[in-house]
This record gives C-alpha cells, structure tokens and sequence, in this order.
C-alpha cells in the first residue's frame, strides 16, 4: 500500500475551523485502511495540547504519542483548502497534511513533507493543484529526492 495516492487527497476543501480539516484528514486515512476510526479523535486531542501549524500555510496533524496501537500502516492524506482555516493565532492552513505512522516512520515522513512545503515554488504548486494525481505527482518527486 503506498504512503500517497489519489483517494486520499481532497482537493477545494471548505473546512468550518481546524477541527473540521483535520477530521476530513483523518477520514482519509481511516477509509483507506492506514488506521482506525479511533485514530481521528487522537488527531484532535494532538491539536488541543499542541498546535500542529508548522507555517508557510501547512498543517501536519497526527495522533497523540499513545494512538500508536490504533495504526496499521503508514499513510498520509493531503487536504488543500484554497481559502484556509484558521489555525489560531491568525496562522492560516492552506494545506492540511495527515499522517499515520507505523514505528519511526513519521520522523523521516515530517522531515520529507517539511521540506517540500518550505520550497516556496512547491508551495505554489500544490496550492494550484487542479487534480489528485497531480497532488500526488508533486510529492512523490520530493519525497524521492
């Protein structure tokens, strides 16, 4: 099963506040098998003790330390939100990320989608994105990288 793939990108999401994207995050990864639905409300827990804006518009969510057990495999889900969502703080998401993470993975997973997301250039294409493969294409090629 790969990390990335198109049924769990979610493109023009119109999220009521962060709650709501980091839900449509965590379904992603819930319907594609990477985790079960108990794993969400361990995202959101995350979000209450711990803000998961990293800036530059792009907000990785994931669960608490003990929602380890709730995981199967290690996946991602990308919701772009071309109007953002208040992150608090006046910090707008334009790119909700959620991850899944079997064993370490989510340390060389964060350090790869960090670093997409800081390139200003990958930025704006993400955010320009019209298709899910598209999506996919632009983090495949920096994940490989």
């Amino acid at each position: 099963m790969s990390i990335l793939s198109i049924n769990k990108v979610k493109l023009n999401a119109q999220p009521k506040d962060k709650f709501e994207a980091i839900r449509m995050a965590g379904q992603l990864l819930v319907d594609a098998g990477h985790a079960s639905e108990a794993y969400i409300a361990k995202m959101l827990e995350r979000e209450e003790t711990l803000s998961t804006y990293m800036g530059n518009g792009l907000a990785i969510p994931h669960g608490t330390q003990d929602s380890k057990s709730l995981i199967s495999s290690t996946g991602l889900s990308i919701v772009q939100i071309p109007q953002g969502v208040d992150f608090g703080e006046g910090e707008k998401a334009f790119l909700v990320i959620g991850i899944a993470a079997v064993g370490d993975d989510h340390l060389d997973i964060l350090t790869n989608v960090a670093m997409i997301c800081s390139d200003d250039d990958s930025m704006e294409n993400i955010m320009k994105a019209a298709t899910a493969e598209e999506m996919v294409t632009i983090f495949e090629s920096g994940m490989e990288s």
